[in-house]
């Protein structure tokens, strides 16, 4: 009778990830592999652009855990398998569900909520509670849709408004104890690691060295990469502590005058090549190097590209399939750059594909875009609606077929 009340009071917990004799909802996260190499892009092949299937499909169940599971559950076929994957950023929290299909993966369930989990980071030091509400909500929504898809394997990463904000380890704890989920606050150079293995399939084909970044919400990343046969090798890198939400803040109120804008706009710019400074140096002879082979290759995931490519094709909503993979013209963006750094907010909300939740930030998202394109001034910039969350599928699948593989990579 006591094992069946305490299998009960489980039970009502919204944990995943029991196994038994364990602690409820332990999801081990996967040991980093050093930014150098080669060997740190391990591909599984592109994302699928196959539509998420309906939240009704069933599927036989298997344990949504990093560990050995229970001796009497025969585990899936990896094809069969469900991979989960967790971004808690400083604006956003995303969510990405996919199955092994050959060498690619097929994703049958996705989430993404602005929750500005670092709204006021910049002036406090620590996140809010107004700011951990809404992130918490949305990992609630995750943990449920983690156990409805019956999860094999999940890693659940937090990124710079954790690793900066004073009270950022308290928060990952709340967040186990109230929905099961083990964020992991990854480094900025893991950051970057997992935007290039999510996205660099996209960039064009050349010679030379190509330039990836991901501007987020609480910092952005460049990342120099030497593209082969397989996969990019990386031959530099750099975080700023600039995203569009960070940089937002530091400003602080603009008023709402064509010269007050201007003058915002270009303390922005100042701040992210300050940011950036030591980078655009180090790279420059990598730059004249790429020149004189050709074209100068630039990709960029984030938020704000994906946003002024929608503006570039005039797209009256966004559409994921026409921007993914999208190829702009540097000029093009720019343009389009300084057209919203000199609009009233009331206009950027007016306009598709921006509305309100990023009417305010997304100027500072144009002043880092136009600062890495005076770093590394390419002529085209490839778009992707791709990042962390594709690297991190792409990390546990090529990990092995079985929590067993997985348990062992964690304890490397």
């Amino acid at each position: 009778m006591r094992s069946g009340k305490k299998k009960g009071k489980r039970k009502s917990r919204p944990h995943h990830g029991k196994i038994a004799g364990k602690s409820p909802g332990r999801i081990s996260p996967i040991a980093p592999t050093p930014l150098a190499g080669p060997a740190t892009l391990a591909d599984v092949g592109d994302l699928s652009t196959a539509p998420v299937l309906p939240e009704t499909e069933s599927e036989p169940a298997a344990p949504a855990t990093s560990e050995r599971p229970a001796i009497w559950q025969k585990p899936l076929p990896h094809h069969r398998q469900a991979y989960a994957a967790i971004d808690l950023g400083t604006n956003n929290c995303r969510l990405l569900i996919a199955r092994p299909s050959g060498e690619h993966f097929v994703v049958i369930d996705a989430f993404s909520r602005v929750v500005r989990l670092g709204e006021g980071l910049a002036q406090t030091g620590y996140l809010s509670q107004e700011a951990m509400d809404r992130a918490l909500a949305a990992l609630h929504v995750c943990a449920d849709k983690l156990r409805k898809r019956n999860v094999h394997l999940a890693r659940s990463v937090a990124t710079e408004a954790c690793r900066r904000a004073t009270n950022g380890a308290q928060f990952i704890d709340r967040v186990y104890d109230e929905t099961g989920i083990r964020l992991n606050i990854i480094t900025a150079q893991e950051e970057a690691r997992l935007a290039v293995l999510g996205c660099h399939i996209l960039l064009e084909q050349g010679e030379g060295p190509a330039m990836i970044f991901d501007i987020g919400g609480g910092s952005t990343e460049m990342v120099l990469v030497e593209t082969g046969d397989t996969v990019p090798r990386i031959i530099d890198w750099q975080s700023a502590p600039w995203g569009v939400v960070s940089l937002t803040e530091s400003v602080g109120a603009i008023d709402d005058t064509p010269q007050a804008r201007a003058i915002a706009y270009a303390e922005m710019r100042r701040r992210v090549d300050e940011g950036f400074a030591d980078f655009a140096e180090r790279v420059a002879s990598m730059r004249d190097a790429a020149t004189g082979a050709g074209r100068i290759r630039l990709l960029g995931t984030s938020g704000t590209v994906t946003t002024l490519a929608s503006l570039h094709l005039e797209l009256p909503q966004y559409d994921r399939r026409a921007v993914d993979g999208l190829v702009v013209p540097a000029e093009s963006m720019r343009a389009i750059s300084e057209r919203l750094s000199k609009m009233t907010p009331a206009e950027r909300i007016a306009l598709p594909c921006i509305g309100r939740e990023r009417s305010d930030l997304v100027v500072a998202g144009c002043a880092i875009l136009e600062s890495i394109l005076e770093i590394w001034p390419a002529d085209r910039l490839g778009i992707a609606d791709r990042g962390i969350r594709e690297g991190i599928l792409r990390s546990l699948m090529a990990g092995g077929a079985s929590p067993k593989s997985a348990q062992q990579r964690t304890a490397a």
